[in-house]
């Protein structure tokens, strides 16, 4: 997709420029100026078509994919890397420092965050139940 994004405009311009020669041709033919219109319309609508397709479908999809693509990576290497940690005998807490290494500093100890207030939660509610 990221390459039909970067053809897509060029596609559009060889449709401008066969749309342009049949105008022309049609002109030295015929001599007729009415035929002026309408292959200059096909002229303009293949460069419409490239810009449009290249625009709004082809770069978004590669863009899109290509996220996807780095983001499965990602996780890839992580995976990864904790099986080869855990396999050596590293201790739990020094892959969990390694492996949150990876991670952008917004992410890191998110989930560990999270599993700790439902626990505490769980133990408020353990507590209040027992009273």
């Amino acid at each position: 997709f990221r390459s039909a994004s970067r053809f897509a405009p060029s596609f559009g311009l060889i449709g401008t420029l066969i749309g342009l020669v049949a105008m022309l041709r049609s002109l030295g033919d015929s001599g007729d100026a009415s035929q002026i219109g309408q292959g200059m319309a096909v002229a303009l609508i293949t460069t419409f078509y490239g810009a449009m397709f290249a625009n709004l479908f082809f770069t978004p999809v590669a863009e899109k994919l290509r996220s996807r693509s780095d983001d499965e990576m990602l996780v890839n290497r992580i995976i990864i890397e904790g099986v080869l940690l855990i396999q050596g005998g590293v201790n739990p807490r020094i892959i969990e420092r390694k492996l949150n290494a990876f991670l952008p500093p917004e992410l890191r100890g998110v989930y560990y965050d999270e599993i700790l207030k439902e626990n505490r939660r769980k133990k408020r509610e353990a507590a209040s139940a027992q009273q």
